[in-house]
Order: C-alpha cells, then sequence, then structure tokens
C-alpha cells in the first residue's frame, strides 16, 4: 500500500526540521516516550483484563546499528488502521483517544504520537516502523523519506509492540555515538516508568572457584573477571513517587546524589510535595547550603511529565526565590513540550508557584515551631532563602516575619520579637526608635563592635548578600525601628540620647584645628568631623553614613531606579575627638613637620583600624611609626 501522509501543507518536513523543536536532541525523548506510553497503555489494558496472558519483559531498548538508531518496545503496537489514523494524520493525539475511552483506568499516559513521532524527520532521512499490534492482526512495516509520500505493507514479525527505524542524516551522525545517546537517555529518560536498556556494562566481579572460593593469582591478589550485564539507564520509581511515610532521610539524601551526581554535599531538608487537586503536582525541593552566594544556575530544579524530563528552566513553575532550591517537580498538567510564555501565562502554572510558595512557608514554620534547636543550625545556610523570598514575595514575608531568626556577634539566635523585647531598654533612641545595631564583617569592624558592647549594646551579624535590602524591609515593616550598621558614627552617636559630653576645647581652638587636619587628609575620600566624645576614646576614627552606604550597596545588587547612588564614590568621615590629649597636643604642636607627622599618624591609624590603610600609605606608616619610637 502507498498514499500520502494528511497534511495540511504541502511538506510540514521543513517545519518539523525549523520550528517545531527548538533542540534537535528532543527526537530521543519523544520517541522513548512514546515507547513508555505504548508500553503503559499495555498494561492499562492487561489490569483491565483486555490483555490475556503474561505480558513478558516490557524493556524499552535503545541501539545503535550500522548508522541507524533503533528503538524498540514491547507494548501494544498497531494495526495498519491504527497507522493510518494515528501517524499519517500528522496531529491526532492517539493518546488522548486512548485517555478518553479508559479516563477511569487510573494510569498517566505521556500521549504524543503524532507529532512527536515526526520529530525523527529532524535528525533522519528515512524513517520506519515495524510493530505488531496485541490484536490479532497482521504486523505491517511503514517506511517514509522525509517526503509526505510513504509506504506501508505487512510483515514478517513474531513479538508483539513497536521498532521504530531511524536512518540517521548525515549531517546528524552525533546521533550515531554511544556516548552522545547515553547522556541524552539519562538527560531526559533517566526516570521513566518502563526499563529502557541501552547496550551493555562492565561489571567486575571475584573469580570463584566451583566451591565458591576467590580464586588469587600467584601473588595471592583475589582475581576478577569481567561480566556484562544489560545497561538499564533509567530509575523506574523515583522517590518522588512514593509515600513520604516509606522513605527515610537517607533514601531522601541518596536521591538527591542520584539527581546531582556532581554535588558532594548533603541537602539540609526536604519537602516532599503531593497534590491532586486543583491541579496534580509531584515532587521533591531539596534545601541546598548556599552560604552567603547566590547562584541559580547551578543545579537546577528539574521539571518531569509523568516522570519525562521536560525542562530545568522552571521560571514561572517555581517562585523566583526558590530557584535557589534544588530537586525535581512532576506534573501531567505541564505539557511536555512547554514554551517560556505558556510558563508565564497558564492559570495552572500560577497556582502551582503559590501552592509551592506556601508549602515551603509551612515547612519552614513548622520547623522553627516543633524543632527551634534545629531550625537554628540550619539558619546560617537557608537565611539567604528566607531574605529573598521575603523581599521577592509580600505573602511569604508575612510568613517569614514569624521564623525569621537574627544572630548577634555572640553566637545566639533570636526571633524578631524576642530580640526586640532584649534590645529595647538600652536601645531605644530619644525618638523612641528601637535602634538595631549590626556589623557586616565581625572581624573587620571588632573595634566598633567593641565600643558598642562596652556601652552595654548588642550587636547583630549580618553578613549576607542581601542584607542591605533586607534590614531596609525589616525597617519597613517592624514600627519605630532603626538599623544602624556599628561603624556608621561615633558610639556616643548610634543611639542618640538627649545627654551630650562638653567640650574641653574652646570653639575658637576647633576652628584652627580642623584646617590643620583637612591639609593632611584626601579631602574628596574623608570629611573631617570634629566631635566631642569621650577622652579616653580613640583620637580619631572613621565613620561611614548608614544611609549613603546602604544605598550604595542596594545599587549595586539590584537595578532599578537606584543607580544614582551606585555611581557615587566612597565617602568616609573622619571624625576626630576634640576631648582627646593626643588631639590637643596637635593642636599645640609649634613645629610645623612635627606637627603634620602626629596628624598623618593619628588619621592612619584610624585608617588601619577599619581596613583603608592600604599600599604606599601603609608602607609610609609603618616607616614612620618606626622612626617616632
Amino acid at each position: 500500500m502507498k498514499g500520502n501522509i494528511n497534511v495540511q501543507t504541502e511538506n510540514i518536513f521543513p517545519v518539523i526540521k525549523k520550528f517545531l523543536y527548538s533542540d534537535h536532541e528532543i527526537f530521543l525523548r519523544e520517541l522513548v516516550s512514546n515507547a513508555i506510553d505504548a508500553t503503559q497503555k499495555l498494561k492499562t489494558l492487561s489490569s483491565m483484563g483486555k490483555v490475556e496472558g503474561d505480558l513478558g519483559d516490557l524493556t524499552v531498548e535503545v541501539k545503535i546499528e550500522k548508522g541507524k538508531l533503533i528503538v524498540t518496545d514491547h507494548g501494544i503496537g498497531m494495526t495498519a488502521e491504527e497507522i493510518e489514523k494515528y501517524i499519517t494524520q500528522i496531529a491526532f493525539s492517539g493518546a488522548q483517544e486512548f485517555l478518553d475511552k479508559y479516563k477511569d483506568a487510573g494510569e498517566n499516559l505521556i500521549g504524543h504520537f503524532g507529532l512527536g513521532f515526526y520529530s525523527a524527520f529532524m535528525v533522519a532521512d528515512k524513517v520506519e516502523i515495524k510493530t505488531k499490534s496485541y490484536q490479532d492482526a497482521p504486523a505491517q512495516h511503514w517506511s517514509c523519506d522525509g517526503s509526505p509520500a510513504y509506504e506501508m505493507k505487512e510483515c514478517k514479525k513474531s513479538d508483539r509492540g513497536t521498532e521504530i527505524i531511524l536512518h540517521i542524516s548525515d549531517d546528524c551522525k552525533e546521533f550515531l555515538d554511544e556516548q552522545t545517546i547515553l547522556q541524552l537517555l539519562k538527560k531526559y529518560c533517566r526516570f521513566m516508568p518502563v526499563p529502557i536498556r541501552f547496550g551493555d556494562e562492565s561489571k567486575w566481579e571475584d573469580k570463584l572457584d566451583k566451591d565458591g572460593n576467590p580464586v588469587k593469582d600467584k601473588d595471592g591478589h583475589i582475581e576478577r573477571v569481567e561480566k556484562k550485564q544489560p545497561r538499564i539507564i533509567n530509575n523506574t520509581n523515583p522517590a518522588w513517587r512514593q509515600k513520604p511515610a516509606d522513605l527515610t532521610d537517607e533514601d531522601y539524601k541518596k536521591f538527591y546524589h542520584e539527581l546531582y551526581p556532581m554535588n558532594f554535599e548533603d541537602p539540609l531538608f526536604q519537602i516532599h510535595l503531593n497534590v491532586d487537586y486543583p491541579f496534580n503536582l509531584t515532587g521533591i525541593l531539596y534545601f541546598p547550603k548556599v552560604r552567603k552566594t547566590i547562584d541559580p544556575n547551578r543545579n537546577k530544579i528539574q521539571l518531569y511529565c509523568n516522570q519525562v524530563f521536560v525542562t530545568d528552566s522552571v521560571e514561572g513553575v517555581v517562585p523566583e526565590y526558590l530557584m535557589l532550591l534544588h530537586g525535581v517537580l512532576d506534573s501531567p498538567d505541564i505539557p511536555l513540550n512547554v514554551s517560556r510564555s505558556y510558563l508565564q501565562s497558564d492559570s495552572n502554572v500560577k497556582k502551582i508557584s503559590q501552592h509551592i510558595s506556601k508549602k515551603v512557608a509551612d515547612k519552614l514554620e513548622d520547623m522553627f515551631k516543633n524543632g527551634r534547636e534545629d531550625f537554628e543550625s540550619k539558619w546560617d545556610d537557608i537565611k539567604i532563602f528566607v531574605e529573598y523570598g521575603m523581599l521577592t514575595e509580600e505573602k511569604f514575608c508575612e510568613r517569614g516575619l514569624k521564623f525569621t531568626l537574627l544572630k548577634n556577634t555572640e553566637g545566639t539566635y533570636f526571633p524578631l520579637d524576642e530580640y526586640r523585647e532584649k534590645i529595647a531598654p538600652l536601645q531605644t533612641d530619644k525618638d523612641k526608635n528601637v535602634v538595631y545595631l549590626y556589623a557586616s564583617d565581625a572581624e573587620e569592624q571588632h573595634s566598633y563592635i567593641a565600643q558598642a558592647k562596652a556601652k552595654g549594646y548588642d550587636v547583630l551579624l549580618m553578613d549576607s548578600v542581601l542584607n542591605s535590602h533586607f534590614v531596609n524591609l525589616l525597617e519597613q515593616k517592624i514600627e519605630k525601628t532603626r538599623f544602624v550598621r556599628v561603624d556608621s558614627d561615633v558610639v556616643e552617636k548610634l543611639i542618640p540620647h538627649d545627654d551630650t559630653i562638653p567640650e574641653k576645647m574652646s570653639k575658637e581652638d576647633q576652628e584652627k584645628l580642623k584646617p590643620i587636619i583637612e591639609g593632611e587628609v584626601d579631602k574628596q575620600k574623608y570629611t573631617v568631623v570634629l566631635e566631642s566624645l569621650e577622652a579616653d576614646e580613640q583620637p580619631m576614627l572613621i565613620t561611614q553614613s548608614e544611609f549613603m552606604r546602604r544605598y550604595k550597596e542596594m545599587s549595586q545588587t539590584s537595578g532599578g531606579g537606584m543607580g544614582f547612588y551606585g555611581e557615587l564614590p566612597e565617602s568616609y568621615n573622619l571624625v576626630v575627638n576634640v576631648n582627646n590629649p593626643l588631639v590637643e597636643r596637635v593642636l599645640k604642636e609649634e613645629d610645623a613637620d612635627k606637627q603634620k607627622q602626629l596628624v598623618h599618624q593619628l588619621a592612619d591609624l584610624a585608617l588601619l583600624s577599619n581596613g583603608l590603610l592600604k599600599g604606599e600609605a601603609l608602607t609610609n606608616f609603618i616607616k614612620r611609626s618606626v622612626s617616632m619610637i
């Protein structure tokens, strides 16, 4: 029998090659999916009593053979009429009719005959089908060379199922390479629900004698023998398809490393998703150790449709802040050939995204309430998720305020309400704002932390990359609250009170002192500020405006209209303690060279304590220090 494929255009094959799929490699997923689909249909019919006898080995096989790539299944096969209906009438889905007929059977079927099959022509000059139906009908051999014309005739085939033979085009010879096909199968098919064989693999075992004892060579070493065994590339029952009650923490960790074999760290914990209304969704999301960095491109969340890999670009399915998570999601409500625009517009996808966000918040709140100590031990690793989520999702932010933790420089963790209660008595300023003091680097800002602690203040350690944005958010969410970094002002002014320290130096002497100091510092970078501090405080110290520094940092980690701040040069205050005896000595020094030397020394000490003295200036400071000693 000969005929023409029923298509709407004169020749659909150039369209298939150029436009139907973004990547030619997808053909293998489509063909193996069809093979799995045919197998699943057979199992469904068997469970309903419509197929008699033992089904036999249902393994799907992929093999390379003399310029051909062959995909073989032992599923329901096709009759001549079914080939006409499902293959020659492009865009008709055989699976859809099957689903409609057996919709109560409970099996998830992939269902991509039609255009899915024709993806084979992206890489093949000629495609053959040899198939025998589970029904009592003659086997059929169908072939097509990439034109609308095809040929179909009866053939000899003893076993049930379908064999798809691709004669690979000269410009697609990479699909005859064993490693290429193996990698594609592992990418798209490693969790499909029917075993898939691709050739054999070697397994080395101890050589045994007739009594079952290991055989040793003349040097006493146990001899090893190579045994070939079928290479099954997929796990047909992945963890996300199992009941959480049947899985241990070790099972979850094992599956995590199966997903990400190059990640040698264990995840912190996981969330097992299982939803059947108002949409279908299963999956496992893992919280990895992220620390201070954000890299959403590494170990992405993988999206599946009935155990068939779809994509790891899950924008839209997963809220943006959870792109930092690892794991797998499986939903039959998301089609195999999904597009970015589909993910952005589909209502089911939006519901899935909202549900995932809620489940994550539920999990974190439950961990905080019922395992506070364990939650605290994980906080440094998960806080980047929480901060990012609170900054980008309003609903998550509302939930996050309940379990967000703050850690002080002593290493103690506090929920927001507990910490406010702790610091309010001593850290409330004259305007009734509770002032949260924080450091971003405990070592670099050690001297400032020490000064604050000497006053009885508590200092938080806030060192994430989102810190500037996050403290801004907390100031908006917590009434009468200010966050101030410990190096943003002198300790007396970090938490302003009504009392002031009397000035020992007259206004007239201060007016003489200021230009002397300004003449020896970089006025573009440092603004000289005279302050009345305790006499035993440092003679000079460096501070940086909380407002300017914070908004500069925010502009560097976000776009939008904050670029102005990011372009501003670094600027600091050089605070001069007019009550310190060394500063008074500067004013009284009559030798101009010695006066300059003393100003330089005091200013450099301030810079040194802040990590700002480097290069030639540091070298000169050391030489000057030696000469002065």
